[in-house]
């Protein structure tokens, strides 16, 4: 073999071995590593249920959240019994929204059975809406029970003063996407954030986010909490989008407390 010969062979099995690592390396990713969902575009909620077959309830469920809350039904609902405790302060931008993760100890019961809170996070403006209108905010309070079932609180946020609770979490916002930041010295009460009155609507939905798992008992505070119109603000500069579009009830009932 005369070396011309011999060099577009051997540059013939380099690039055939470059482009099958390539593919290869291309298709662990998309199977292995963690699946790019956002707020818009081809990776926005309309397109979450192609992305994974993990994501499937995100096209295929029937109980999906969030919800337009009208109509509900007046019933008679067991009182949320809120028991929260001071946590050190762990907050996160996770890329999607600001989460703050929460220390154990701390829990809802509602019916008797004790739900442990994990975390709480934003949206703006509001996920659900109320007679088809949202909220400038909304805090989701995520609790998971000993069998596997999340109960999640949401709590409203209306431009109007100055919240204190808020200040404190903004005034730690980490610098870097993705790297928790506890700060030790603050210790935070999310109880701080719930209004006086405590009534709400309630709806068996899902999670907002993929895989949009349906299995959250939702509990939404009808009381919203004020914030000021520089909080909402500073939010909406880090995620200008991060709400899905109301879904369809498709029979279920939204309940009321009498």
């Amino acid at each position: 073999m005369n070396l011309s010969k011999r060099f577009f062979t051997v540059l013939a099995a380099a690039i055939s071995l470059f482009l099958f690592t390539t593919a290869t390396d291309s298709f662990a990713d998309h199977v292995g590593g963690p699946v790019h969902w956002t707020y818009e575009g081809q990776t926005g909620p309309e397109h979450w249920g192609d992305l994974s077959p993990e994501f499937a309830a995100c096209k295929e469920g029937k109980r999906q959240s969030p919800v337009d809350i009208t109509g509900a039904v007046k019933a008679d609902l067991k009182d949320i019994s809120f028991d929260y405790k001071a946590s050190p302060l762990k907050i996160i931008n996770n890329g999607h929204t600001i989460q703050v993760n929460y220390a154990e100890g701390s829990s809802i019961t509602i019916g008797g059975k004790k739900y442990d809170l994990l975390q709480f996070h934003f949206h703006s403006p509001s996920e659900h809406t109320v007679n088809g209108k949202h909220y400038d905010m909304v805090a989701h309070l995520v609790h998971k029970s000993n069998d596997g079932q999340l109960a999640v609180v949401a709590v409203f946020l209306k431009k109007a003063g100055q919240n204190d609770f808020i200040r404190t979490l903004w005034s730690n916002l980490p610098s870097e996407e993705s790297h928790e930041k506890t700060v030790s010295s603050v210790k935070i009460n999310v109880k701080d954030l719930l209004p006086a009155d405590k009534s709400y609507y309630s709806y068996p939905g899902s999670l907002t986010t993929p895989p949009c798992s349906e299995t959250v008992s939702w509990y939404i505070l009808k009381t919203p909490v004020e914030v000021a119109g520089s909080q909402v603000s500073t939010f909406t500069s880090l995620f200008k989008k991060d709400i899905r579009p109301v879904q369809a009830l498709n029979g279920r009932v939204i309940k009321a407390e009498k």
